[in-house]
């Protein structure tokens, strides 16, 4: 075969279900939010971050032990704490990929923006320069019949300063959602930073959720277009609940905890019918690994 028709095996394979897998979703390792919170200082009191390496080293190596392997790691924000053009946030990154490049080289490293990685209000500097570090800060992806979205849930939550950005992502999201419904894959999941909301649909605004309006429009087009669930971060805390079949996942940190959850990550289970998720301690995870229930719908393949 030449290789324009293996890359097209290779292409159309990834339309194709193939069987159960599952994947790993992290957030918030957030270099530098411990010591910040700590000494209440979150603005320029991030100036040490050794428990943030500790922690994610943990999480990386609790990842690279897992058997079978996941389809990929994705860090859904907040990677460090430093703000555009704050004092630390070149050796936060610079430790951050020091730390992430030791993940198996067979696990894909996804990566979603946070309000830390692009500002509360970002701009097109604050974002391409994220881009350059992380690389784009919205794109999709197949894996076995499965279509991931992943979105800058800044620009919902404050586009003031790059409206035409927001316009852009906009325009983009519903040429893919087109082309999902087009291919008729098995589940579309969605990757972003801020929750629509933390427990119920309808709840007050507020810094851990999008405003009311911006949220509904956005739930309801997820809606229409079939999408199982959305998974996210920010809030530091597991949370979550539903809006007329799409499932809004949230997902405490990997570093700074801000609630009574541990350091921890969530192992995600897509099944032919489901998508079934569990939260575990980077403890416990790196002892026990993925309980029997989860490893027994990974092997019912088709």
């Amino acid at each position: 075969a030449t290789c324009s028709e293996v890359g097209l095996l290779l292409w159309r394979s990834a339309y194709e279900w193939k069987g159960p897998f599952y994947f790993i979703q992290g957030a918030d390792p957030q270099f530098g939010l411990i010591k910040s919170w700590a000494v209440g200082d979150t603005n320029n009191g991030d100036d040490e971050w050794k428990e943030e390496i500790k922690l994610t080293e943990q999480a990386v190596q609790a990842v690279n032990k897992l058997n079978p392997k996941p389809k990929f790691f994705v860090l859904c924000g907040d990677l460090i704490h430093g703000m555009p053009g704050s004092q630390w946030r070149k050796d936060q990154e610079r430790d951050l990929k020091n730390v992430l490049k030791n993940t198996d080289q067979n696990i894909p490293l996804v990566f979603v923006s946070g309000n830390h990685d692009i500002g509360n209000a970002p701009t097109r500097e604050t974002i391409d320069n994220y881009c350059k570090s992380w690389g784009d800060d919205y794109f999709s992806f197949w894996v076995g019949g499965v279509f991931f979205l992943v979105l800058n849930s800044q620009l919902y939550f404050d586009s003031s300063k790059c409206p035409e950005l927001k316009q852009a992502q906009d325009v983009w999201l519903n040429e893919q959602l087109a082309v999902a419904e087009k291919h008729k894959c098995k589940h579309i999941i969605v990757f972003q930073h801020i929750p629509l909301f933390l427990r119920e649909p309808d709840e007050d605004h507020d810094y851990f959720n999008l405003e009311k309006s911006v949220r509904q429009e956005i739930m309801e087009k997820f809606h229409k277009a079939g999408i199982k669930a959305v998974f996210s971060g920010h809030y530091h805390r597991n949370a979550g609940g539903s809006y007329r079949g799409l499932e809004m996942v949230v997902t405490s940190a990997i570093g700074c905890q801000l609630g009574e959850d541990t350091h921890g990550l969530r192992v995600v289970v897509v099944t032919d019918e489901k998508i079934v998720h569990r939260y575990y301690s980077l403890d416990e995870l790196s002892s026990q690994g993925m309980e029997k229930e989860l490893l027994d719908m990974l092997a019912k393949q088709i």
